[in-house]
């Protein structure tokens, strides 16, 4: 099992950027794909992006598809979700994950017995 932690969230105007990172512990990540979901308030669970375990394949939703990048640095057993153009509707917990499964498998079929880390909140005021 992996160990993922979050962080890099926080308050930020619309317009901005934040960078998220996701470190992880317990096993090396390059055989793990890795994905950022997200909860907005009163809503469900849902997929931002994800990347292969090479990080040369990456998977977007269409709300986020041009403005958010997923990148991985194996070396440093860290992923990241770089965040611009941030809109009020982006507001939401953010949850890195993990998965031995493929990255495209995960961008439509997450599922509760993957890796995942406790989330951070981003909030992007109007």
């Amino acid at each position: 099992q992996v160990q993922l932690v979050e962080s890099g969230g926080g308050l930020v105007q619309a317009g901005g950027s934040l960078r998220l990172s996701c470190a992880a512990s317990g096993r090396t990540l390059s055989t793990y794909a890795m994905g950022w979901f997200r909860q907005g308030p009163g809503k469900e669970r849902e997929f931002v992006a994800t990347i292969s375990w090479s990080g040369s394949l990456t998977y977007y939703a269409d709300s986020v598809k041009g403005r958010f990048t997923i990148s991985r640095d194996n070396a440093k057993n860290t992923a990241y979700l770089q965040m611009n153009s941030l809109k009020p509707e982006d507001t939401a917990d953010y949850y890195c994950a993990a998965t031995k499964r493929t990255a495209r498998e995960f961008s439509i079929t997450p599922r509760r017995s993957d890796d995942w880390g406790r989330g951070t909140q981003v909030t992007v005021s109007s």
